[in-house]
């Protein structure tokens, strides 16, 4: 199997230069359309595939983006290691704006999402304990070092709803009492689809604010993220840059087993699968369900 890496770019990453013959193109997918057409081409002999989460111009709510769409586009596409690019705010001291976060956990706050391929008709379970895969974290955090940039290995995300920032009572409890170190809007349900969609997932956390906790930073406005995205998208560049020489171009299994989560996680018997359903998961599952 070839290595294809896929970006999925957050706030402020909505373009990625220097790719060798790169074009947009558009990918239909039975979830409706991603949220912008797919940037394509190579970067140090890998395929490339780069997609801005918000859409270029920022037309999506963190609500709105149509992840599932995204994610099947990905796979169609012939992705085989994503990542994640976001804008997130900090819960530690010791992570501050400017800062990245390989994040390896999740706490998922989000309620008015699609945050599963499967259902009715064809029913899965994959296991998530571990959400992001750690051997294309570990490309990331070497990316990122390598970029000169302070990054942290590990981290948890809470993802909330928004689109409005946190109360300080929130900030507060996701801090204090849920340990968590970063927070943001877009981690879920991204990273659960990636899962079921056999993608080797990983998740790089910009940090652009310290929320609303600190009593030294007041609250989080969007003109103290902005200031902060620009330099931090130039970093995430670089990090994309850097990663088909970490990665390879001949790739093997994942030692880890993102690309067969499918493999025990399906329940509906092959004589009760809706023939719809398993239509719109030829992307997502056809490996198996052929």
């Amino acid at each position: 199997m070839q290595t294809m890496i896929g970006i999925i770019g957050g706030s402020g990453v909505y373009q990625i230069e220097g790719l060798e013959g790169a074009s947009w193109v558009k990918v239909a997918t039975p979830w409706g359309k991603p949220s912008d057409e797919v940037l394509v081409g190579r970067l140090g002999g890998v395929p490339i595939a780069f997609l801005p989460r918000h859409g270029r111009g920022h037309v999506h709510s963190p609500t709105s983006v149509p992840y599932r769409a995204n994610i099947d586009a990905m796979k169609r596409l012939g992705v085989t290691d994503l990542v994640a690019v976001s804008a997130c705010g900090s819960f530690r001291e010791d992570m501050a704006p400017g800062d990245f976060v390989i994040v390896d956990q999740f706490i998922d706050r989000t309620f008015a999402r699609e945050k599963s391929f499967f259902g009715p008709g064809c029913v899965a379970h994959v296991g998530f304990a571990q959400p992001t895969c750690a051997r294309l974290s570990d490309a990331c955090f070497h990316a990122a070092e390598a970029e000169g940039v302070r990054v942290h290995r590990g981290g948890t995300y809470l993802a909330m709803e928004g689109p409005q920032f946190s109360t300080l009572a929130e900030s507060r409890l996701y801090r204090e009492v849920w340990g968590c170190d970063v927070i943001g809007m877009t981690g879920m349900p991204e990273a659960k689809l990636a899962r079921e969609a056999e993608l080797c997932y990983a998740s790089v956390a910009m940090i652009t604010d310290f929320d609303c906790w600190h009593e030294g930073h007041g609250a989080v406005d969007v003109a103290t993220v902005v200031a902060t995205l620009g330099a931090n998208a130039e970093h995430a560049r670089g990090l994309v840059a850097r990663l088909p020489a970490l990665l390879g171009a001949d790739r093997v299994p994942c030692e880890h087993g993102c690309d067969r989560a499918l493999e025990h996680a399906i329940m509906t018997a092959p004589d009760a699968r809706d023939p719809e359903v398993l239509a719109r998961l030829d992307a997502v599952a056809g490996r198996l369900l052929r």
